[in-house]
This record gives structure tokens, C-alpha cells and sequence, in this order.
């Protein structure tokens, strides 16, 4: 057989009753338009929150103008769906409206993967809702660099040699690649700021083959504003020289803090959940992954079994509310609200503009307390303020 092409594309056209769900008849709308397609070899949708996600396989290879096509047809037209029944934010991931071959850059996220079928080839999709691409940054770390995590990277042999990380950095759009052990600490000076540096792909240096892929898009760059939080993607190849399944779940038994949550502007806990508990509500939140596990076969979708439904995850659950608690008591103060960069794509830069007037400079020493309110009721005359 030739090579296989596992693509995840994703994007939020609509929640049902505000951010936390999807309508059943969107997910039914997307499932009928792919089986029509001759271009797959097998699909599976599904959706975390308020996102629909798009499993398929195929023999194109990554960025096949067809395929990322389809996609973007898929999510227009489940967007008509939407606006019929009057969902909130419809077609808000659709930030372009000229398709031009990739859905890269248009809104909707895309990790994508091609490589050749193992004897066994077990994957896992994992999704997240409420939250940023670097929320990946802490389990990609542990899976394929912490040997507290993963016994894999000291007993099987053909993991000693460890991987390469590509990293993404968003700001400037540039990448860099590093090979872990040696260059470890270099890599967690970037990753450990996951706002702006985040981990694209992950190879395995002994197989010379791709392990790990992850969506990237960062919505606020593309608008320029918030409209939405990113919601990111991930693909995991396991066992065969790469991390066991288990190794690779066993990161979100600690449920780490991440950006976005309530209005894409807090902090709190990432928490696995089964698909059928992936409908988040408290202050839309807080943010939730799912891991969907596939076994490949000849390119078929063999699954999925929903990975996180474990009883096992049950405390790292328990753990996620306890954290959310402690969390919300913070209000609007960091670190629960995000830092000022962030914040930068919300509503605080017209609320600055506001009142940048009303701001004068710190006084002199012998400058009094009255003479500097002064200054500031004058500045403010002419902008609308009202000083009491």
C-alpha cells in the first residue's frame, strides 16, 4: 500500500446555546458531505465543545489543495446550518472568504501527517476546546522527553536516541528544530511560554519518521482581534519504537494550567473528559481535551475508543474543579486573567484609548496630591470622562 495521509482539520461554525456544544444537526450535515466525497479513504467526525473535527485518511499527502477544499465546503455550508438555527457565532472560525487551496491561515486548524503503515498502527487524535496550540506544549514535553513519564525512553532501545521538536514561533513566524536529550533545556525556554512558542511536530530520531503533529493557527494573529479561542488538534503515533498509548495519555492525569477559558482571556486547568462530558458551561469552562484512539488498517479508522472515558482520569477530573475553584477566586487579577500581551486582542486597547487621556505623569518631589488631580481633570476635559 502506498504511503497514508491522516489529516485533522477543524473549526468552530456555530455553538449550540452560547460556546459549549454543537447541534446534533451540524454534526449530521458534516458526516452526509464527506461520505459523498471520493477523495477519502475513511472519516470520523466528531466534536469537543463547540468544535467540529474532521478525522480523515486519504493518499494525497499533507496540504492537498482537494482535500483542504473539501474541508472548507464542509465547514461553509455546515455554516448555513448554523445561521438556519440560529447559532451563536456562526461561521466565526471562517476569517477569510476566498478559499486559495489551504485552509491554512483562513481560520480553521490543520494537523496532517503522512506516513507509511506499520504492522500495527495505533494512533490517538486528541482535541481540545477553550484553550490555546501551546496547551500541547506540557504533555508533548512529557510524552516524548520525561522519563518520570514515559519508561519507554530508558527500556525501549530504539527510543534512547530520542526526538526531534519542531518548534513554531507564532510571533514572527519562524521555526527551529532541536534534538532532545542534548538540547533539552534550550527547548524548555521556549516551550515554557506556550502564548508564543509552540510545538508543531515531533520525529523520531532512531525510525527517522514523523511521531507527533499539532494545529498551530493562532486566530487573534490572523484577525487581529479575539474571535475565539483557538481550540487545537493533535495526532499521536504510539507503540513500535514511540511512546506506548499509555505513555502518551499519562500527561493529563495532571490537569495543567493553559490560556483561555471565558472569553479566550483566563487561565485554568485542561481537563480530560469522554467526548459525552466535552460540553463545557462553568464560565464556559473550564477547558476541556478528549483523546479518540484509531488503530489503522490499510488506511480504515478502526474506533474509536474514547480514551479519556477511563475511571483512571477520574481524579485528575476531580483535581481540574478543585483547581478551577481556586482559580476563580482570583477574578480579574493574574494570573487567572491572562498577561497584558495577550489581553492586547480583547477589549482593553479601547479601553486605553479612552482614557489615555486621564493619564499625566508621576509628580516631581514637592508636587502636591491636589495639583496633580488638576492636571488630570484637565487633561480629561474633551474626552467624555466624568471625574468626581
Amino acid at each position: 500500500m502506498s504511503k497514508i495521509t491522516l489529516s485533522v482539520i477543524k473549526a468552530d461554525v456555530g455553538g449550540f446555546v452560547g460556546h459549549g456544544e454543537v447541534h446534533p444537526r451540524m454534526l449530521e450535515r458534516s458526516k452526509e458531505l464527506l461520505s459523498r466525497s471520493h477523495l477519502l479513504v475513511d472519516f470520523h467526525v466528531t466534536r469537543v465543545g463547540d468544535d467540529i473535527n474532521l478525522i480523515m485518511t486519504h493518499e494525497r499527502g499533507v496540504d492537498d489543495p482537494e482535500i483542504h477544499g473539501l474541508a472548507w465546503d464542509l465547514f461553509k455550508q455546515v455554516t448555513e446550518v448554523a445561521q438556519d438555527l440560529k447559532q451563536y457565532g456562526a461561521g466565526q472560525d471562517l476569517l477569510v472568504d476566498a478559499f486559495s487551496g489551504n485552509v491554512r491561515g483562513l481560520g480553521p486548524g490543520v494537523c496532517e501527517m503522512e506516513f507509511e503503515e506499520r504492522p500495527s498502527e495505533p494512533v490517538i487524535i486528541f482535541m481540545a476546546d477553550k484553550t490555546e496550540p501551546g496547551a500541547w506544549n506540557f504533555p508533548l514535553y512529557k510524552i516524548f522527553a520525561d522519563p518520570f513519564n514515559t519508561p519507554g525512553l530508558i527500556i525501549d532501545n530504539k527510543m534512547h536516541k530520542g526526538f526531534t521538536f519542531e518548534i513554531h514561533d507564532l510571533k514572527h513566524g519562524t521555526r527551529i528544530s532541536m534534538d532532545c536529550p542534548e538540547e533539552l533545556y534550550d527547548l524548555l525556554m521556549f516551550i515554557g511560554a506556550p502564548g508564543r512558542f509552540v510545538t508543531k511536530a515531533i520525529y523520531s530520531r532512531e525510525l527517522g519518521d514523523i511521531a507527533a503533529c499539532s494545529t498551530t493557527t493562532k486566530l487573534s494573529l490572523i484577525a487581529g482581534r479575539y474571535v475565539g479561542k483557538d481550540d487545537p488538534s493533535l495526532i499521536v503515533r504510539c507503540q513500535s519504537g514511540l511512546p506506548a498509548v499509555g505513555e502518551a495519555l499519562e500527561p493529563f492525569a495532571f490537569p495543567h494550567l493553559v490560556s483561555g477559558w471565558m472569553r479566550g482571556s483566563h487561565c485554568g486547568p485542561l481537563m480530560p473528559c469522554a467526548v459525552e462530558d466535552a460540553r463545557p458551561s462553568r464560565m464556559d469552562g473550564p477547558p476541556r481535551a478528549i483523546a479518540l484512539g484509531f488503530q489503522l488498517a490499510n488506511g480504515k479508522l478502526i474506533g474509536p475508543r474514547d480514551m479519556f472515558a477511563d475511571s483512571g482520569f477520574n481524579k485528575a477530573r476531580e483535581m481540574a474543579n478543585e483547581m478551577a475553584n481556586m482559580m476563580r477566586r482570583q477574578g480579574p487579577f493574574e494570573p487567572h486573567r491572562l498577561h497584558l500581551e495577550e489581553m492586547e486582542y480583547t477589549t482593553m486597547p479601547q479601553i486605553m484609548r479612552r482614557l489615555e487621556r486621564r493619564w499625566t505623569a508621576i509628580p516631581e518631589p514637592g508636587e502636591t496630591a491636589k495639583e496633580l488631580i488638576a492636571a488630570g481633570k484637565a487633561q480629561a476635559q474633551g474626552d467624555g470622562s466624568e471625574i468626581d
